[in-house]
């Protein structure tokens, strides 16, 4: 008796995906950071290119949209655009199409050596990110001060994209920031797929909403489903989302740690007024000090409510 396909809107768009050729059109070598960067304009991305382009010569890659200010800000820096994937259909919240953008380009590029894939928006450099050069995937803790099951936020996607014995198995394990992560060409790639091929589980709703990328690396690291090191907050990046604002502080340029030590890669600083401001008048300069919240368009809470009413719609599989 033949078994009918597993089919649904989230299989249909990674199909596709994988499918699409490796990037070929750029000739990379040694390290390489990628960023997924579609949404913002150039005011949003400076901070990170200006930064990273003052402390990294090698190679810079960002999927942006088609803007002329994003692209002269990109040529400027030396920094390749790279358009976004076609959609047809329906498709994953960008922070999982990213992945299947990264796969691509990684496919592509068999010279590149170590590479790091980062968030761009909130993401700065104090110092050349691959130094020292990173020996195995390396992924970095964003909550030092517990572990997953004290994290309400982790906890709700990986309850919802693996269930409830598969997130009491990995809850004692440390958290980890699917923000910035940097390792070996095949490692990294090894973790897009790992990411990616998780969130096939639940219904499309779930595996293609925002999230569900965190929980898909946690679960991928803490299962043992890639190898790879977990380090600790404020040692090569400082994830500084849950750490008290007081306890930083900004100085000759840079961002210190709580324990004065200051990290090549600042995630997140724009959590706390007085690093944002800071960094905007360091790096942002000729465009607007914005802040991190933006006012939704109706269309974006309309795409919110359809959101909220597919997943607890039951999808054919």
């Amino acid at each position: 008796m033949s078994l009918p396909p597993a089919r649904s809107r989230y299989l249909t768009w990674l199909a596709k995906a994988l499918a699409r050729s490796a990037d070929q059109k750029v000739s990379a070598r040694g390290h390489a950071v990628l960023g997924y960067a579609t949404g913002y304009d150039a005011a949003d991305v400076a901070p990170f290119v200006r930064s990273l382009r003052a402390v990294f010569d090698g190679t810079v890659a960002l999927v942006v949209d088609d803007r002329p200010d994003v692209a002269a800000l990109l040529a400027q820096h030396d920094v390749i655009a790279v358009a976004p994937d076609p959609v047809e259909g329906w498709a994953p919240h960008p922070v999982m199409q990213r992945f299947a953008a990264f796969d691509r380009l990684l496919r592509g590029w068999s010279d590149i050596d170590g590479v790091l894939i980062t968030d761009v928006r909130d993401v700065i450099f104090q110092a050349d990110p691959f130094s020292p050069r990173p020996e195995g995937l390396l992924t970095f803790q964003e909550y030092e001060s517990g572990v997953l099951a004290d994290h309400a936020f982790n906890m709700k996607y990986i309850r919802a994209l693996a269930g409830e014995g598969l997130a009491k198995a990995v809850a004692q394990n440390p958290c980890i920031c699917v923000g910035t992560v940097m390792g070996p060409r095949a490692d990294v790639l090894r973790l897009c797929r790992a990411i990616l091929m998780l969130a096939t589980t639940p219904r499309s709703s779930i595996g293609g909403a925002f999230g569900a990328d965190q929980a898909a690396c946690n679960l991928a690291v803490h299962l043992g489903m890639v190898e790879a090191q977990v380090l600790p907050n404020y040692c090569r990046v400082a994830t500084l989302g849950l750490t008290d604002g007081a306890a930083l502080t900004f100085k000759d340029g840079k961002v210190v740690n709580p324990d004065g030590t200051v990290s090549a890669i600042v995630h997140q600083h724009d959590r706390h007024p007085h690093l944002f401001d800071a960094v905007h008048a360091v790096w942002g300069g000729g465009f607007d000090c914005r802040q991190r919240v933006q006012p939704k368009s109706n269309a974006q809470r309309w795409g919110k409510l359809n959101q909220s009413i597919a997943r607890r719609t039951p999808e054919p599989r």
